[in-house]
């Protein structure tokens, strides 16, 4: 009996897993209760048809408690519709063009003598470092985020979830 519980519960990890691989990366945020302050940007910021495109990206994802890390009123202030691209320009920032998996950072950054350098989509750089064998990402400001869950992966990309926004130079 025990046997058939241990195969049981392999096939529901099984699909769950393959459930995830057939849906892209906006599919796969929409349903992640830590990630509804990101989802209404991407939404207020009109990027959801673009991160349903084929990709590949990577998606650096705050989570709900990294957005309550910024200055009160600033993301309601981002959501109005005036500041739509401000929005989007912060949100691109959080993506990379092409699939990068935690180990294909790792050795980059090993590789690069303990950083390495990437382009995100709105055109700035962040830069990935090593901290206690964690992935730290700095940003153009020198804020650092800390990458907390990676290499949740979709039809269209990889998301790496990260505890803090990442904040572009204007």
């Amino acid at each position: 009996m025990q046997f058939l519980k241990k195969i049981t519960l392999l096939i529901i990890v099984s699909l769950s897993i393959s459930s995830y691989a057939q849906s892209d990366i906006v599919d796969i945020i929409v349903t992640s209760s830590d990630h509804t302050t990101l989802v209404t940007a991407i939404k207020a910021a009109g990027l959801v048809s673009t991160l349903k495109e084929d990709g590949p990206y990577t998606i650096f994802a705050p989570t709900n408690e990294a957005f309550d890390k910024l200055p009160p009123k600033q993301i309601a202030t981002l959501l109005n519709p005036e500041n739509k691209a401000t929005l989007a320009s912060i949100l691109s920032y959080h993506v990379i063009a092409g699939s990068l998996t935690e180990t294909e950072i790792i050795n980059k950054i090993n590789v690069e003598n303990g950083s390495f350098i990437v382009q995100t989509v709105n055109g700035q750089q962040l830069v990935a470092t090593l901290k206690d064998n964690k992935i730290v990402i700095t940003d153009t400001t020198g804020h650092t985020s800390l990458l907390t869950k990676t290499d949740i992966n979709g039809k269209n990309g990889i998301i790496h979830v990260i505890d803090t926004v990442l904040k572009p130079s204007n």
